[in-house]
């Protein structure tokens, strides 16, 4: 059996959590930030779980973690 790559774009942007969920950041947080407000801006500075329609793609991408 031959071993599967690790996208490494992928495993970058995603953590794994402690139960085995995918965990990512919010968009929305690298320019324009002057029209934001502060609180907007604290809420993304959060991460939150991925979908559970775009849990298989990812995991694919990301076989070993």
């Amino acid at each position: 059996m031959y071993k599967l790559k690790t996208t490494k774009s992928v495993n970058k942007r995603f953590k794994v959590s402690s139960s085995g969920k995918l965990l990512r950041h919010y968009s929305c947080k690298s320019h324009l930030l002057q029209k934001k407000s502060s609180s907007r801006k604290r809420k993304l500075r959060r991460t939150t779980v991925i979908d559970y329609c775009n849990y298989y793609s990812l995991n694919y991408t990301l076989p070993y973690k």
